[in-house]
């Protein structure tokens, strides 16, 4: 795809639109940030029972309650959230993600971060931005099912799961993806 000056202008000022929305939790503080948490994290739980004994074995939980994702052409995605350490709040992070390619669509997703070893929590909360990799696994579960944490999976040092997708773009994934600490 070749990209001209004025599509990357448009790719990019759609990115800023994005992240000025705030997906409805930027000005409002850590009240409604920790509120829309305990939300997400109550659906998890019960729509992926499984997760609850993820959760136990966890160091830490990074939790991102609503991710707005929108694409054409070039895309980008923004959201905040709350790092959980033995279910109490230390800190709050946004997550950007850029992309281009042959993409059009928007869609929503909320995703937790199981930080299932100390080492990988400990360099996640030392990193000045953060930036999801070859490092996650995968758990995806499907609507109904139960998410099953195989050994491969639970040995891995942090586990992603994305669910409550609603829209009109296939895929979501956290490659690409950057996480900053904030001050909401």
């Amino acid at each position: 795809m070749d990209i001209t000056r004025r599509t990357l202008t448009l790719g990019l000022g759609a990115m800023g639109v994005l992240a000025g929305c705030g997906n409805g939790i930027g000005s409002t503080g850590s009240n409604t940030i920790d509120a829309r948490v305990d939300s997400t994290l109550s659906q998890m739980y019960t729509q992926f029972p499984g997760t609850v004994d993820l959760a136990q074995k966890a160091s830490g939980l990074l939790v991102m309650p609503l991710v707005t994702e929108a694409g054409l052409g070039l895309g980008g995605a923004y959201g905040r959230g709350a790092l959980r350490v033995g279910g109490s709040t230390v800190d709050y992070y946004s997550m950007v993600k850029g992309s281009g390619g042959l993409q059009i669509g928007a869609h929503q997703y909320a995703h937790v971060l199981f930080f299932m070893t100390q080492e990988a929590l400990l360099n996640f909360r030392r990193s000045p931005g953060w930036a999801a990799g070859a490092n996650i696994e995968y758990a995806t579960p499907e609507q109904g099912e139960t998410l099953a944490a195989e050994t491969t999976t639970s040995m891995a040092p942090v586990i992603a799961v994305i669910f409550g997708q609603s829209g009109l773009r296939v895929g979501a994934t956290l490659e690409g993806t950057k996480y900053t600490r904030i001050i909401p």
